[in-house]
């Protein structure tokens, strides 16, 4: 490989680099791209931004909106050594194994559809629930032109205020005792066959490791290492999770500083 890979995150308000990246999606992609060694550098790209930067690099839509158009998100890369733009983080995951053969496989051959099955069944465990506990502390964390527009795209999908969504009391102990006993199945899984496995595919990290582990370090940089939430998940199944991100992940936590995306008095992303 002769130039380094360009990593478009979401940027945190946070200057301290380990905290500036607060997306589970981008951590995900943050993650494969540390634990195979590639080189690359991060663009660091503001809410709004985000759509109109990704069509400009010819990116693909990775959903569609409510109302039927298309939807681009990241974590998107441009690799300037085959000139191709990659979005969304299974797809980039599958790419970078199959264009890099000399790095660590994190999806093993034959094991596509169990990965994108182990996806889906992550989600529909933990999705929705974890995401309304930490929807408020992801909007206090990111800066104020992305709360602008993290805001009412969220309060349309939620139907509710950020406030409301989640508040201290009822509500939210019910989601997060949900998200607790979603954790649970997640550690039966990893006990099916009688024996304490660390990783899902047996002695070494695959991808859905990087699934879990780009979800706990989400909780932890929201939400803080001296909140309740990261205390809760570090307590949880013997201290599983918590082992997960500080010991098994840590290695693979490197956030470069990167650089800013640049956009122009017209609003186009230069």
């Amino acid at each position: 490989m002769s130039q380094p890979i360009v990593f478009y995150d979401i940027l945190g308000r946070d200057t301290k680099p380990g905290s500036r990246a607060c997306s589970p999606n981008t951590w995900k992609t943050r993650y494969t791209l540390n634990i195979k060694g590639i080189p690359y550098k991060t663009v660091w790209v503001e809410l709004p931004d985000v759509e109109p930067l990704v069509r400009k690099l010819g990116g693909e839509p990775t959903a569609q909106k409510p109302d039927g158009s298309p939807y681009y998100s990241l974590p998107t890369i441009y690799d300037p050594n085959t000139k191709k733009v990659v979005s969304e983080s299974g797809a980039i995951v599958r790419y970078l194994d199959r264009t890099y053969p000399d790095t660590p496989r994190l999806v093993p051959a034959g094991t596509d559809a169990l990965h994108a099955a182990f996806n889906d069944a992550f989600q529909s465990l933990i999705g929705l629930d974890l995401i309304r506990c930490l929807v408020l502390a992801t909007y206090a964390h990111v800066p104020p032109r992305s709360q602008a527009y993290f805001r009412p795209t969220r309060e349309g999908w939620f139907g509710d205020k950020l406030e409301e969504i989640a508040p201290p009391g009822p509500k939210r102990d019910q989601h997060w005792a949900a998200v607790k006993k979603a954790f649970n199945t997640l550690a039966g899984w990893l006990q099916a066959d009688g024996e304490d496995r660390q990783f899902f595919t047996g002695g070494k990290v695959a991808y859905a490791d990087v699934i879990v582990a780009s979800s706990l370090i989400w909780i932890r940089v929201v939400s803080g290492e001296e909140s309740k939430e990261w205390r809760d998940i570090s307590s949880w199944d013997g201290g599983r999770w918590a082992r997960l991100v500080l010991e098994a992940m840590k290695v693979y936590e490197f956030v470069d500083a990167g650089e800013e995306v640049v956009v122009d008095a017209t609003g186009l992303v230069g």
